[in-house]
């Protein structure tokens, strides 16, 4: 299995496919298994990096001295280094948009593409911001997310009306409850921190090159509703798009019509 050690930590991540490299960037919680059905598809085509977020998957802890999101844009470009990637077309959703926004501001030149799916690139909310804090706050007390804690947390990710016996949502909820104390208090509480104590980059995403870009969002998305996706939009003047019928991880929730959208995106730009 593919490891690059950065900042003194072993990041793991898959390399599949060959042709233009398209990277995908996930979700909070979330390891690269939230992409498979991209991968499958967008393999066929296309050279596909996808990584597990640190203290998720593979992947090991988060790095000392990793306190924002910038440190992370910073990250990814050391793998692409690694891996001799000169440009990328980055596919983030979530926390994944979020700092794949910020390498797409740092190192334009390293960008084919850029897709922002169920993220916000403004800062959280604040009371938002006090309540996913308290939840974190918790977290790292018991060192296990509680059934409690799951019956608010697993929730957040899906369309409501979800089947909670699915086994995209059962999957999920056991993932977490399976996470231990150290991976909890070393990388996830303090990823979230970084996450929804973000700054503000709204103001610069007039900077990116809109007719490279890409905002979608699930319809019935929780945490990042329809209208922070339309308001990204117009401030790059791309196009944006609903995905029917899928909530946060919009990328397993209607996987065909994302899988489609990508490669619709990519065959016009790579």
């Amino acid at each position: 299995m593919p490891f690059v050690t950065i900042d003194g930590q072993a990041l793991h991540y898959i390399d599949q496919g060959t042709g233009p490299a398209v990277l995908l960037a996930g979700s909070y919680l979330w390891d690269q298994g939230m992409w498979a059905p991209q991968i499958a598809a967008l393999a066929q085509q296309y050279r596909v990096i996808a990584l597990d977020l640190w203290g998720l998957g593979q992947s090991g802890p988060l790095p000392v001295g990793t306190v924002s999101l910038d440190d992370l844009a910073r990250q990814a470009l050391v793998l692409l280094d690694h891996l001799d990637i000169e440009r990328v077309t980055l596919v983030g959703l979530s926390v994944g948009g979020m700092w794949g926004t910020r390498l797409a501001l740092s190192a334009a030149h390293r960008i084919n593409g850029l897709v922002l799916m169920d993220t916000y690139v403004g800062a959280e909310p604040e009371p938002t911001r006090q309540y996913y804090f308290s939840l974190l706050k918790q977290i790292e007390e018991a060192g296990v997310i509680t059934p409690a804690l799951l019956d608010i947390v697993v929730p957040i990710f899906f369309r409501p009306g979800i089947d909670p016996q699915s086994a995209l949502y059962r999957n999920f909820r056991a993932a977490l409850a399976a996470l231990p104390a150290d991976r909890l208090r070393e990388s996830i509480v303090p990823m979230g921190r970084i996450t929804f104590g973000r700054d503000d980059c709204m103001n610069r995403l007039g900077e990116l090159d809109a007719a490279c870009t890409l905002v979608m969002c699930g319809d019935q998305d929780i945490p990042r509703p329809p209208e922070e996706a339309r308001e990204m939009a117009e401030l790059i003047g791309c196009p944006w798009v609903l995905v029917p019928e899928a909530g946060h991880i919009s990328s397993l929730e209607n996987p065909q019509f994302v899988t489609e959208t990508l490669l619709a995106f990519l065959a016009e730009r790579v």
